[in-house]
């Protein structure tokens, strides 16, 4: 009898244990964990399209598919036949902005001459009209007293009056060159300006002239190759796209509970579907500014009738540590399965209050 009572009482403990030790786990913060790992963890890499600036035939196809290349290697060129004919006419523009320039000028140089010589004709023309001015006075006052005759003094007065009339021409003539020259100096700027806008055209000629050979901006793996020798190539449509592999890192997404003590420079292990027994090493990079829902089209956040609360997920991105031959062998968009310790010291944390309440599973 004594026996079964001790044994009803061990299973009863035990019974009371395994609820309280249910319950506590059920109860669990999930951000608790030491540890913290999504199955929602893919390979990413930022990708570069490369789209051609100017249209054309593609005379060349420079890679292949899957192939990798360093920065500035030749990717591909379109017949450039059109383009330097649009550079030599603009350059021939810029030769006939430059001689109409050189023409002004001169004539310009040539209006200085013609307004010294205006002043001297005018110099000449007063100095004329005073001795005119001179003999007339005399052969009036000798006509008044009988010394002379009257036909003298209207033959100075004659004299007097040519002389004023070239003077006035030569004043007239003198601001008319004045004028001209102001009228050459206007066009001057003008054919500047017509100067300008060839030399620009032949700057744009030329960068579009240089546009026909692309070069890689970046070194990767070519992928989505869809430029082939004489097809035609037009302005803004991809031709290819350069995959940086050796600049891949995860993006994986965690629930929201799970990033309370997710900290960036936290270390990360990270494990690869497609490389079974591989465990490369990582660290938190950044922490996501919103769930993936909030960016989505029609958010599923309503504000009337009936709701379920669903644990949202925020991106974090991992980075891969350099040094890995492993990592050699990732490729976009592979799913991995990483791990972060959260117990370790990372720079930047996702705080919460301390009277915030924990959502629990």
């Amino acid at each position: 009898m004594t026996t079964n009572l001790r044994s009803r009482i061990v299973i009863g403990g035990v019974a009371v244990l395994a609820l309280v030790g249910a319950f506590l786990l059920l109860n669990r913060s999930e951000s608790a964990a030491s540890r913290q790992s999504t199955d929602d963890a893919y390979v990413r890499a930022d990708f570069t399209v490369i789209v051609p600036q100017v249209s054309g035939i593609i005379t060349e196809v420079a890679v292949e598919d899957n192939q990798e290349i360093e920065a500035g290697a030749p990717l591909l060129r379109i017949d450039e036949r059109e383009l330097a004919i649009a550079v030599a006419n603009a350059q021939a523009h810029v030769v006939a902005a430059q001689a109409a320039i050189d023409s002004l000028e001169a004539q310009i140089e040539r209006q200085r001459s013609l307004i010294q010589q205006a002043r001297a004709a005018i110099a000449a023309a007063e100095a004329n009209l005073k001795l005119a001015g001179a003999e007339r006075r005399r052969f009036a006052n000798l006509a008044r007293d009988g010394s002379g005759t009257l036909q003298a003094q209207q033959q100075a007065e004659a004299q007097w009056a040519i002389q004023r009339a070239a003077r006035e021409r030569d004043l007239a003539s003198l601001q008319s060159t004045e004028q001209q020259t102001a009228v050459l100096l206007a066009e001057l700027e003008g054919a500047r300006g017509g100067l300008l806008a060839a030399q620009a055209e032949k700057a744009a000629a030329q960068l579009d002239l240089s546009r026909a050979r692309l070069v890689a901006p970046v070194g990767g793996v070519v992928a989505q190759r869809r430029a082939r020798v004489g097809g035609y190539a037009r302005a803004g449509e991809p031709l290819l796209t350069l995959v940086p592999l050796d600049k891949v890192y995860i993006e994986a997404n965690f629930r929201e509970t799970q990033l309370t003590r997710v900290q960036v420079g936290q270390p990360v292990e990270i494990l690869v579907d497609a490389l079974p027994g591989v465990r490369l090493k990582g660290h938190v990079e950044s922490l996501g500014a919103a769930s993936g829902a909030s960016f989505s089209t029609v958010p599923p956040h309503n504000a009337t009738g009936n709701f379920t609360k669903i644990v949202q997920r925020l991106p974090v991105r991992i980075q891969v540590d350099a040094g890995q031959e492993q990592a050699r062998r990732l490729r976009v968009g592979m799913s991995v399965r990483p791990s972060i310790d959260v117990d370790a010291r990372g720079s930047q944390a996702l705080q919460y209050p301390a009277d915030t309440p924990r959502a629990t599973l």
